[in-house]
């Protein structure tokens, strides 16, 4: 992994996580309880994804890369029923 790579990577968790904390500050007892649920787990994904492919290097390995976001697409599904039934 190069200098650069590392660098991007790291802004863009570094950004990722600066929207979730913003997310969350948001009163939770408003009408956009639910968008605000999901939104905080869409940026885990992402984030999750930033890791998998830059800094354990699927991104060299199309077929894993490809099985480990469909993983990640399932795992958050389900969180976010959870979520919506709890």
């Amino acid at each position: 992994m190069t200098t650069r790579s590392l660098i991007e990577a790291w802004l863009a968790l570094v950004v990722l996580s600066a929207g979730t904390t913003i997310l969350t500050l948001i009163e939770a007892s408003t009408s956009y309880r639910l968008m605000i649920g999901g939104g905080v787990l869409v940026l885990a994904g992402l984030k999750a994804r930033v890791i998998l492919t830059r800094y354990l290097g699927l991104s060299r390995s199309r077929f894993w890369k490809q099985m480990f976001d469909v993983l990640l697409f399932v795992f958050l599904s389900i969180a976010y029923l959870i979520y919506v039934l709890g």
